[in-house]
């Protein structure tokens, strides 16, 4: 029998040798979940998915409903972006609703679990969100917004068809984008949308803003607030990729695959480096029955947010308000400081072996090897010492890396940036103080210092110095701030300066966002140099900004960096190569 001879496309030998004809193969494109709809006991997908998707530079995969939470976060740590697709009604129960059948199309069990479930994984993963019809209706439920169960009997007469019967990938009526937004950058103020849907968003979840209306009011999209990359739209774009490759919707599948690039290289550069934040507050919530390992609803670090957030060192600060300074006084503060430091121990121990308390930077390295989360003890407020200098040989050899020599008021040790200039800088007993921290290795932090403290301690100090959680008073004239020349002089002496993200240290009023932040970190750097800034988020005090509200959003910070341009060299010393370095240096010299 003779051999057939088929067309060159049936030759898989010839496609196979092609994909190799270079070295290396191509490198990897994002990869992008898409939500697939569930019917008759089959999954399925509309082309015009997959296609904006590979149309776009991304590689397509559908997620099936299966109802295996354990898979679905395996799922979720693979992925760089997530398109959430079209399909049935969402559930108001879902939205603490009774649901009013009369008014319902129709629910897709199978689908709603999950994808509400999947929508908050992504979204406290920092992963890249478009929601598409369904999927904006998913993003409302998931976060804490609300979803109208018939658009018609709750809006009433005078809406326009948004079930058109004209072919999907027609437009039928236009959306007014809101100025200011990454619709409106993408696709200016108006765009012709086709419809197909009875349920919309009624209201946005916090956090979200709406960015596009149709011209009777039906909400048609909305975005993250603060600059995530989450958007929802209630038409389909999808759907005119199939009409001879349309391309007028392409740009929101583009736009979905660069944040997915750029997520994909922060998170790479995460596994790739150590994470530091020089200063939280989390043992002030310890009395309320904080565990590490828990994800909390109060604190703005554990385990689970570290992990999302790609951030390996918290370093913990037993935290103790400026009181009296009699001899009864000042031993209740140094045994704060010990109940405190000794929670902080207990809930390493409590976490399963996940979490580990170093205290050198060779102990960080071989942790960050061993994939455990990494906790580093501090005491914000000499007044922890007393008035013995002994204790700081103690604390010292108890873990703790640094202590910030006041708070928020005078001690016996320095004058206060919030105080009365009580010894006009850095005390007798603070000399002796700086002397001992050099001698036992334990880093001096000048966050709440006077400026008169900071320079005297500066002199006094045989070590570099750092502020744990400071930012820059040109650019906002808080007391707590550090001008210019202190910039350069802690610079000078081999120091390091932590830009912090509480508001009042970034802007003179209003909210303070992840912008700003970087205007701070900037400017440091233009100032200090490179070499000589890192982070300090005062996580669980008073820190937390729109775009980095918690733990688990300091990814953000790393994808604004890459933005900018910043290289891989430089990304690692702001994020905590300078400050184990700094960490060495005192250590080393003790």
């Amino acid at each position: 029998m003779a051999t057939e001879q088929f067309e060159d496309k049936f030759n898989l030998n010839s496609e196979y040798n092609e994909l190799h004809r270079k070295y290396p193969m191509s490198g990897r494109r994002p990869l992008i979940g898409i939500s697939g709809n569930f019917s008759e006991g089959n999954c399925c997908l509309a082309n015009g998915y997959y296609l904006s998707v590979l149309e776009a530079g991304g590689t397509p995969v559908i997620i099936p409903p299966y109802p295996h939470r354990e898979q679905l976060l395996s799922t979720i740590e693979m992925l760089d972006a997530l398109v959430l697709s079209g399909g049935a009604d969402i559930d108001p129960r879902y939205m603490n609703e009774a649901p009013d059948y009369n008014l319902l199309h129709n629910i897709n069990p199978a689908r709603d679990e999950q994808e509400l479930m999947l929508a908050r994984l992504a979204a406290d993963r920092q992963i890249p969100i478009l929601g598409i019809c369904r999927g904006i209706q998913t993003m409302a439920a998931a976060y804490g917004g609300r979803v109208h169960q018939d658009i018609y009997a709750a809006l009433g007469d005078g809406l326009l068809v948004h079930s058109q019967e004209e072919e999907r990938s027609i437009a039928t009526h236009s959306v007014d984008i809101f100025e200011g937004s990454l619709l409106h950058k993408l696709f200016g103020a108006t765009l012709a949308v086709n419809s197909f849907h009875h349920q919309a968003v009624s209201q946005v979840p916090d956090g979200f803003r709406i960015t596009a209306v149709a011209t009777d009011g039906v909400i048609e999209a909305m975005e993250s607030d603060d600059g995530r990359p989450m958007v929802g739209v209630q038409w389909h774009p999808e759907c005119f990729i199939l009409k001879d490759g349309n391309r007028v919707m392409l740009p929101l599948f583009e736009w979905l695959v660069s944040e997915a690039a750029l997520y994909r290289a922060a998170r790479t550069l995460h596994s790739q480096m150590i994470t530091l934040d020089s200063h939280c507050d989390t043992p002030m919530l310890f009395a309320g029955g904080y565990d590490l390992a828990e994800r909390s609803a109060v604190a703005l670090v554990d385990l689970h947010k570290m992990d999302e957030g790609g951030l390996d060192v918290a370093t913990m600060a037993a935290y103790l308000k400026q009181e009296a300074r009699d001899e009864a006084s000042l031993l209740q503060a140094t045994e704060k400081a010990w109940s405190l430091l000794d929670g902080i121990r207990q809930r390493v121990e409590c976490s399963g072996g996940n979490a580990v308390i170093c205290t050198t930077p060779q102990l960080v390295a071989e942790a960050k090897k061993q994939g455990k989360k990494i906790i580093m003890p501090a005491i914000e407020n000499g007044y922890a010492i007393g008035a013995d200098l002994a204790n700081i040989e103690k604390f010292r050899d108890a873990g703790v890396v640094y202590m910030t020599l006041c708070h928020n008021g005078d001690n016996d040790i320095c004058d206060s940036a919030r105080g009365a200039a009580e010894h006009g800088g850095l005390s007798p007993f603070g000399r002796e103080v700086v002397r001992e921290m050099n001698r036992v290795g334990m880093m001096i932090d000048l966050s709440h210092a006077s400026e008169k403290s900071f320079y005297d301690t500066l002199e006094a100090s045989a070590a570099p110095v750092v502020c744990s959680h400071s930012s820059c008073k040109a650019l906002c004239n808080h007391p707590r701030n550090l001008t210019d020349d202190q910039l350069r002089a802690i610079a000078a002496k081999g120091g390091v300066v932590q830009i912090t993200m509480y508001k009042g240290f970034l802007v003179d009023e209003g909210e303070a966002t992840l912008a700003d932040f970087l205007r701070h970190l900037e400017h440091a750097i233009e100032i200090a140099g490179i070499d000589h800034v890192g982070i300090g988020t005062d996580f669980d005090g008073d820190g937390t900004i729109l775009g980095c509200r918690d733990a688990s959003q300091m990814i953000n910070l790393t994808r604004e960096l890459l933005r900018r341009g910043y290289d891989t060299t430089s990304i690692r010393k702001i994020w905590g190569e300078n400050w184990l370095r700094v960490m060495a240096m005192v250590q080393n010299n003790a």
